[in-house]
């Protein structure tokens, strides 16, 4: 049997703690996986994995050879990256990101990737989430956030600014804004990732922070982006999903001297390690895709 495969699939048990879980990423039969796993244990003269009807976990001769293994893996595949001489990407990759992003700027830089690399396919997974990018099999997460994942390695690609929107019909019913304190007198549309929602707003050297009160909230831009359309209140959206409609005349400019802080745009992943060509190409297109074409 393939030893590069054996390899990859006990360190996918390694990091999965289970036979289905790996048949499942690696798109494997369980009856194969088992049989790389009794393949690997007969090479390397060791029992490997502690099975039960719950739970795979190493034996302590597993443990010692894990990270052998994966630098073994490592070395290999850099091996096998050198040894193939075409220049054509293929493969498959996984990318996840949130919906706002991935409609509106990850989609358009993606059809142009995929003309010049017909070989690739790619897959988006629409969370906005960067927690458990390996047992998810993602291979690349974009991210908009001040400061990402530390247990993550991020890239930063571009950068993301945002304005206060409200619709007009919202703002007729109000006495007009001239100062970000008077927010705590509007509806505010908040992002579900904290109890309290502190805007913080710069004009020049000025920062002001409102503690406002959200009464909607929500964990995606887009859904914010509607309710501020349908009259819900005022929103914090980036410039990338809310120039239409500044342009068309259904949302207006809120305090448009105070601005948001701006904010990075990251490709996040696991590990260097068992990075593919694919995948490195794809980072390294985005974050030109994005200079030439900002958000």
């Amino acid at each position: 049997m393939d030893k590069l495969t054996a390899a990859k699939v006990f360190v996918d048990i390694a990091q999965s703690g289970s036979f289905t879980a790996t048949s499942d990423r690696l798109e494997m039969s369980r009856p194969m996986v088992t049989r790389y796993v009794e393949a690997m244990e007969k090479w390397l003269n060791v029992r490997l994995l502690h099975r039960t009807t719950r739970k795979v976990t190493l034996t302590s001769a597993g443990v010692g050879c894990l990270k052998e293994v994966e630098l073994w893996l490592e070395q290999a595949e850099a091996l096998l990256e050198l040894s193939d001489k075409s220049e054509e990407l293929s493969g498959s990759v996984r990318v996840a990101t949130s919906m706002s992003f991935g409609f509106s700027q990850l989609v358009p830089a993606l059809q142009e990737f995929m003309s010049i690399h017909p070989k690739v396919y790619v897959d988006i997974d629409l969370q906005d989430s960067v927690a458990d990018l390996t047992e998810r099999q993602i291979d690349l997460a974009i991210r908009i956030a001040s400061n990402p994942d530390p247990s993550l390695i991020g890239k930063p690609i571009a950068l993301c600014k945002s304005q206060l929107v409200a619709s007009p019909t919202y703002l007729a019913t109000r006495d007009k804004l001239v100062e970000p304190k008077q927010l705590i007198e509007h509806r505010c549309l908040g992002y579900k990732n904290f109890q309290r929602h502190v805007w913080h707003l710069t004009e020049g050297e000025q920062q002001q922070s409102v503690d406002v009160e959200c009464k909607l909230t929500a964990n995606e831009a887009t859904a914010l982006l509607h309710a501020a359309l349908c009259n819900g209140g005022v929103a914090i959206q980036p410039d990338y999903l809310v120039n239409k409609y500044l342009k068309s005349g259904e949302l207006e400019s809120v305090l448009p001297e105070w601005k948001p802080a701006e904010l990075t745009v990251y490709a996040l992943y696991s590990s260097r390690k068992h990075l593919s060509p694919t995948v490195r190409a794809l980072i390294d297109y985005l974050q030109q895709y994005f200079e030439d074409n900002p958000p």
